[in-house]
């Protein structure tokens, strides 16, 4: 296990880098100076050249890469324009409502997911088959920003549930209560591609040889997809789930900013609209190391669900 979490590492490096160099390169088209910025409007062309200078932008982009690429080994992620903060000051008071509004999404769309796709299997070409399967192409055609724009049109506009900001810490009644729109739009178009490829898994693991064993020597329906079917059907589910929680990342940017929950995607949304790159290449690299981490996780799972993974 400790090899293949080594190999996994060690495969994530030049993805960081390339992503690094992609959201370094994205900021270098947007037709604004960072000089201007700093500068302010009133300041003169020579003030202007000399902020250029002082932050190296007069130099090539492969020796201004390469000077962000050192001060990011050395967690240096420069100072916001706006706040003059650290980015890093900035980036951690973003993280804990982020990880936040993941956690409750995911902690209860991944269950639903699996429970429904394991029943649709159970109940294959029947009426609860079709209408879990209906439900699911529905979440996974809906886009995500319709879905917060019905709750908070029909929830939160009737008062029944806050949608505006973070109540405080997911242990106070309050958190709770202001995290429930958020987490229900953003695991509402996770559930439908975990359910399909449950149901699509076990239906394939109940036809295998030690199922009908297991069938044979009397064991229930029950004990059959629960106990035999179901842990072998969860390997590509897993490799679904890993690379949804990826795309979540994304689908946070769209809810944090729909409910104004104070997240990286809210921030990073924030610095792009108001040219400040620091803070906006800071929240992409956070993002992009979220899901290399969600990536190894889901890898060293994966021993777990099948041992042989883990040896090799």
């Amino acid at each position: 296990m400790f090899t293949l979490i080594v190999q996994r590492l060690i495969i994530s490096i030049p993805v960081l880098l390339g992503v690094l160099l992609i959201g370094f390169l994205l900021l270098q088209v947007v037709p604004t100076d960072p000089a201007i910025i700093l500068a302010g409007p009133t300041a003169s062309q020579a003030e202007v050249a000399a902020i250029r200078e002082q932050l190296g932008l007069d130099r090539p982009l492969w020796e201004q890469f390469a000077l962000y690429l050192g001060r990011v080994l050395q967690f240096d992620l420069g100072r916001s324009m706006i706040s003059n903060r650290p980015v890093l000051d900035e980036l951690e008071s973003t993280l804990g409502p982020t990880f936040e509004l993941m956690l409750a999404c995911l902690i209860w769309a991944i269950p639903v997911g699996i429970a429904l796709g394991t029943q649709a299997a159970r109940r294959r070409g029947q009426w609860t088959d079709r209408l879990i399967m209906a439900f699911s192409v529905a979440g996974v055609s809906m886009p995500i920003f319709v879905v917060g724009l019905l709750l908070i049109q029909y929830v939160g506009g009737a008062g029944l549930l806050p949608f505006q900001g973070r109540g405080g810490p997911l242990w106070t009644s309050s958190g709770l209560l202001h995290i429930v729109l958020p987490s229900l739009t953003l695991g509402a178009v996770f559930i439908g591609p975990v359910a399909r490829m449950t149901r699509t898994s076990v239906l394939e693991t109940l036809g295998a040889d030690y199922v009908r064993t297991a069938r044979a020597k009397g064991a229930s329906e029950r004990q059959v997809v629960l106990h035999h079917a179901l842990r072998n059907a969860l390997i590509p589910v897993v490799t679904l789930i890993g690379l949804q929680i990826g795309f979540l990342l994304g689908g946070a940017v769209v809810t944090e900013t729909m409910f104004s929950w104070p997240g990286v995607g809210r921030m990073a949304v924030g610095a792009i609209s108001s040219s400040d790159f620091p803070v906006a290449q800071g929240a992409i690299m956070v993002l992009a190391v979220s899901f290399i981490a969600i990536n190894l996780v889901i890898d060293v799972f994966y021993g777990y669900l099948d041992p042989r993974i883990g040896q090799r």
